[in-house]
């Protein structure tokens, strides 16, 4: 069944501190990153998209901190993140949220696929047809 109430204010609770700490984390490796690039050291792909992420996370922390911070304000965060999904950080998202976004990248990808495939058919057809 359900959860209480005070089960679920755990839960969000330990969702934000773990979502902070991972921020951390990823600020203080960023910033390791930031010290190689300043002293003339190539970043890896990996690492540039790496630090990327975490600026953009970093920026998008300022209005999310306004949610945390002003009193009963937490109660619109559903709202916010109905009209703007990428405001969280990526540390705060869920696994379901993870799964979803990748769901959608799948689904683009195969109606590419599908697009490219249709008109290499449609080309092939119209070669022959020019040759034969």
């Amino acid at each position: 069944g359900r959860k209480p109430l005070r089960q679920k204010i755990a839960d969000e609770l330990k969702h934000y501190c773990n979502g902070f700490r991972l921020l951390w984390i990823d600020t203080k490796v960023a910033a390791r990153m930031v010290w190689r690039l300043l002293h003339g050291q190539v970043l890896t792909r990996r690492e540039r998209r790496r630090l990327l992420r975490t600026c953009a996370d970093l920026f998008r922390l300022v209005p999310f901190l306004v949610f945390v911070i002003v009193p009963f304000m937490e109660f619109l965060l559903p709202v916010f993140l109905k009209l703007f999904p990428e405001m969280l950080p990526s540390t705060f998202e869920t696994e379901s949220k993870k799964e979803e976004k990748q769901k959608k990248k799948l689904n683009a990808k195969l109606e590419l696929a599908k697009f490219l495939r249709e008109t290499i058919a449609e080309m092939a057809k119209r070669n022959k047809a020019d040759a034969g």
